[in-house]
């Protein structure tokens, strides 16, 4: 299912690939250091990198962040309880706004899950 999240992902995609041509070193730096923090080779793996991610970007209210965040945990088979209990900490440490982008970032993941994974839950 397309929708809203992939809507949104697609736009920012846009912008940053204009932005990206004018200031490609600054991109290529900042794609190693993302690819160095987010291998899943050192003590935590991929999808606690991700979830850890996610919640950063829902804290700091990154649409941007906790979609592309919550498209990748959908990728590596993450699970609905382990997103929502993430995000639970999120709003721990939020308390309202957490409500609102914690819902958000839920819903993205939901959107990026295949169907068929979404029915098993």
């Amino acid at each position: 299912m397309v929708g809203h999240y992939h809507d949104v992902s697609r736009e920012l995609s846009a912008a940053g690939r204009e932005l990206r041509s004018r200031i490609p070193e600054v991109y290529a730096t900042y794609a190693e250091s993302s690819k160095a923090a987010m291998t899943g080779d050192g003590e935590l793996d991929a999808v606690t990198k991700e979830l850890l991610a996610m919640v950063i970007g829902v804290a700091s209210h990154c649409d941007g962040c906790y979609i592309s965040h919550a498209r990748k945990l959908a990728r590596l088979g993450a699970s609905e309880q382990q997103v929502a209990e993430a995000l639970g900490v999120a709003i721990f440490m939020m308390g309202g706004p957490g409500t609102v982008y914690g819902a958000r970032a839920f819903e993205a993941f939901r959107e990026f899950r295949p169907a068929q994974e979404q029915q098993v839950q």
